[in-house]
Order: structure tokens, then C-alpha cells, then sequence
């Protein structure tokens, strides 16, 4: 009976959430960063993947460019009342769009410090 007024009498409880959701998002972009930077145990594979680190990153930004552009396009068939489109899968669609966006954007902001800092450093 109460349930319903909880989100307005607390709504820092949603801005936890939600970032622990963008948190874990940066812990599983960090694993997968430190995957990709320690060497392979075995010499005999050769990487599927080629370009390093500025490849990766390139990948990385296209998947979150396509991810915006699949919800919106989802977004606005559900707008025009397409068959088969629900709100709930165009509202999960869009929140996992915005994450994308907000973790790609803290990257930004670590890589950006990081060269300020290195190029801040007495030769």
C-alpha cells in the first residue's frame, strides 16, 4: 500500500541504482580493458582482433552508436504504433542506450586526465 509513494519520499534510491548500474558497466569495461592488455599465455594463437587499443576503442564507439541508433529507431516504431513493439522492451532498449552513452563518456573523462596528467610531467 505504501509501495507506490517510496520512489517519492526516497528518490536517491533510483540515483543508486543507477549508478550502480554505471558502475558495473565501468568494472566490466576495465576487465575487459586489462583482458586486452595482458599478453596472451599461449604463443601459438594469433588475435582474432587487430589495431590494439585504438581499434578496440573505435569498436567500442560503433556498438554504442548502434545501440543508440537501434532504441531510437525502436522507439519511434512504437511511436507510429508498429505491431510487435512493446514500451517496456523501447524503455529497456533506452536505458541500456544511455548507459552505453554515460560509461563511453566516463572513458572520455579518464582518457582525457590521463593524457593531461602525462603531459603535465617534466621531461
Amino acid at each position: 500500500m505504501y509501495w507506490p509513494v517510496f520512489p517519492l519520499l526516497y528518490p536517491d534510491i533510483m540515483a543508486i541504482s543507477q549508478l550502480s548500474n554505471i558502475e558495473n558497466m565501468l568494472a566490466q569495461m576495465r576487465a575487459v580493458a586489462q583482458a586486452a592488455s595482458s599478453p596472451s599465455m599461449r604463443t601459438d594463437d594469433k588475435p582474432s582482433v587487430q589495431g590494439g587499443f585504438a581499434a578496440e576503442l573505435q569498436r567500442s564507439l560503433q556498438k554504442v552508436s548502434a545501440t543508440q541508433n537501434a532504441a531510437t529507431a525502436q522507439a519511434q516504431a512504437f511511436e507510429l504504433g508498429a505491431p510487435g513493439v512493446s514500451l517496456n522492451d523501447v524503455m529497456i532498449d533506452m536505458q541500456k542506450a544511455g548507459i552505453a552513452f554515460q560509461a563511453t563518456v566516463q572513458v572520455r573523462n579518464r582518457l582525457v586526465a590521463a593524457y593531461q596528467e602525462i603531459a603535465s610531467m617534466p621531461v
